[in-house]
């Protein structure tokens, strides 16, 4: 009988995922098994489509990939996995911030106005 390792292949994202469950505060947990599914249902989420969500100030996460496509009128602080060039560009111009996950975590350990964005 093989033991196949289910999930993430990426060390580092199983570390992450780890860590956020450990933490056992729902936002992260939640976030946790969000990162522990299929590839295929990773989040890729534009600007355009963040802009027209949020408003001014809020905290989000985005358990997959930031594109480029549309702008940003306001500022953010925006946590992910990954970023497209054009987007950090874009968040960098807006007077955003474009932090990791693992630096949101340390920052706000109690996840406290925090949001998920799926």
């Amino acid at each position: 009988m093989s033991h196949r390792i289910s999930g993430p292949s990426n060390y580092y994202h199983r570390v992450l995922i780890r860590d956020l469950w450990k933490t056992q505060i729902r936002i992260w947990k939640k976030l946790s098994k969000k990162l522990m599914g299929p590839r295929r249902n990773t989040v890729e989420a534009n600007l355009y489509r963040i802009n027209k969500k949020t408003k001014n100030g809020d905290i989000i996460v985005i358990p997959g990939k930031v594109l480029g496509v549309g702008q940003l009128e306001h500022e953010l602080t925006i946590a992910c996995l990954n970023c497209s060039k054009s987007a950090e560009k874009k968040i960098a111009n807006s007077g955003s911030k474009l932090i990791s996950i693992e630096e949101l975590l340390e920052q706000n350990p109690k996840g406290k106005g925090i949001k998920i964005f799926y």
